[in-house]
């Protein structure tokens, strides 16, 4: 029996957090100008058995980055410690729990589901591209493997590698092409998840190691450090430093009210100790970095920790395929669950999917946002649709980009003060494809911008945008291309949405950035 095409006034592949809330920002703009929600659909490749919400939900990656904003900026605005975030976003956090850093995936899943319900979008998942139908450059529908067509006005792609994108014939830039490296790419991360070791046995365990690592007399342990540097007297200068803060005390893990930043090497050290591997990623393919943990319900600790490294092809076919982990990845998890339990953990369970960071960019969007213009204070004042601050944070490195900088003569010094720009959304909206937005790492990012532009809570300000422009585009009979941001700012400043703008603008830093982005590539 032949399936049935159906259609839709907007579609949404990927089920990342950024796209579901462009979706439900969508549908409630619609439904406030029209009172009746419009035809949606949330279209992605994962199983909605297992989850929905991307990499924070089956992916278990329960430690938010949220935005860095100054001290003595928030005391002179009044903001609180992470700024003024996008209405959707402190929504979505209030709905889930969140007290500071901690995102529960079972809450997530929860309130994801139910802000889709109340909007009345529908939902597919299992849902792998066989081709895109296009008209005069424009996205009519998606057409799957099992034979089933979908038909839309108005497309987001909210995939880490800007699948539908690629289907539609939007060029791809792998890895870090932008900068002159296309096979280097971020490390992807397998969360997992502790039980049976409280955070007082966690501070006392690394404290112990703590002290047997800096201790010089110590010859075995500094043996070990040795092992672990590859014997490179350099590495276990830095391998002791993180252990020791600037007035010469230990530098033990910080714990608050729902999350542990994990300072110092000491863990990271241990565990390859057990494993019998050195602490780098490039000669031993995966390590144990320090820990980004969130505190969860039960006594689960949820790490951010365990990077993996791959090449850009590798990350482009690890997203392919449903981002799970690949043969070599759950190799390594094995060690680490033996470790923990040796620690005295009495479960280890690692996330369904892998924490993709990036998996390079696709071209062809209406205004690229590069490094330099995030510290230049990004989209002007007047049009900006909220602020975002974060370091670029390329964690685990990029492969080759200091050897390739000294081979041009190029200053490859890039230590910035975290930039605080501006939000617009003229960089996921695609010119080439003008009825399709990407709202992802993957999006209109140039040079060093991916390194911040790929964080959640930046990509969930610029969805809200995204959402409010699909409303306008269907309701005046345009294209997402068209809509600019400050159209979508009067949207958000009727409905008492707009948050506070503080944008900071770096000149000296953004033309030192500048330069090294144009000489780079």
């Amino acid at each position: 029996m032949p399936s049935t095409p159906r259609s839709y006034d907007l579609i949404v592949f990927g089920d990342e957090v950024p796209g579901v809330l462009a979706l439900v920002a969508a549908a409630r703009e619609h439904r406030r100008q029209t009172r009746r929600y419009p035809r949606s659909l949330l279209l992605f490749k994962g199983s909605s058995l297992e989850g929905i919400g991307g990499h924070l939900v089956r992916g278990k990656l329960a430690y938010l980055d949220r935005s860095s904003v100054p001290p003595e900026l928030r005391r002179s605005l009044g903001l609180e410690t992470f700024g003024d975030p996008s209405a959707i976003y402190q929504e979505f956090l209030q709905r889930s729990g969140v007290v500071r850093i901690a995102l529960d995936p079972r809450k997530a899943d929860a309130t994801l589901r139910q802000m889709l319900t109340e909007v009345n979008a529908a939902i597919l998942s299992r849902a792998d591209i066989e081709s895109v139908l296009k008209e005069n450059h424009l996205i009519t529908g998606i057409r799957l493997t099992n034979g089933d067509t979908y038909w839309g006005k108005q497309f987001v792609d909210a995939t880490v590698n800007a699948e539908l994108a690629q289907y539609a014939g939007a060029q791809k830039l792998p890895g870090f092409a932008g900068l002159g490296l296309a096979n280097s790419e971020l490390p992807v991360t397998l969360v997992f998840e502790t039980e049976g070791i409280t955070v007082q046995k966690l501070q006392q365990i690394e404290y112990e190691y703590l002290q047997k690592y800096t201790n010089r007399a110590d010859i075995s342990a500094q043996k070990t450090l040795n092992i672990m540097a590859g014997d490179h007297s350099t590495f276990v200068q830095q391998l002791h430093k993180s252990m020791i803060d600037p007035q010469g005390k230990l530098r033990p893990m910080f714990a608050g009210v729902d999350y542990i930043d994990v300072r110092s090497k000491a863990l990271s050290i241990a565990y390859h100790a057990f494993r019998g591997t050195s602490l780098s990623l490039e000669e031993s393919g995966a390590i144990l970095d320090n820990g980004n943990i969130a505190l969860l319900s039960g006594g689960r600790l949820s790490w951010n920790a365990l990077l993996c490294k791959v090449s850009a092809s590798e990350a482009e076919a690890i997203a392919r395929a449903d981002a799970k982990p690949t043969a070599s990845i759950l190799q390594e998890f094995k060690y680490v669950e033996q470790w923990f339990k040796t620690l005295g953990a009495t479960a280890v369970s690692p996330g369904s999917e892998l924490y993709i960071r990036h998996a390079g960019n696709v071209t062809g969007f209406v205004e690229p946002l590069s490094g330099a213009q995030m510290l230049a204070g990004g989209v002007p004042n007047t049009e900006a649709l909220g602020t975002f601050g974060y370091a670029f944070d390329v964690r685990g490195g990029i492969a080759g980009i200091e050897k390739l900088a000294n081979e041009k003569g190029i200053n490859s010094d890039l230590s910035f003060t975290a930039p605080l720009f501006n939000i617009g959304i003229r960089h996921a909206l695609m010119k080439v494809i003008p009825n399709l937005a990407v709202v992802s790492p993957a999006s209109g990012f140039d040079g060093y911008a991916c390194a911040t532009g790929r964080i959640v809570e930046f990509n969930v300000a610029v969805g809200q945008g995204v959402g409010i422009a699909c409303t306008l585009a269907l309701r005046s009979d345009r294209q997402l291309a068209d809509i600019t941001n400050g159209e979508v700012r009067k949207i958000l400043e009727k409905t008492g949405q707009l948050p506070k703008i503080y944008g900071r603008v770096d000149v000296a830093a953004s033309k030192k950035l500048n330069d090294f982005e144009s000489r780079i590539a």
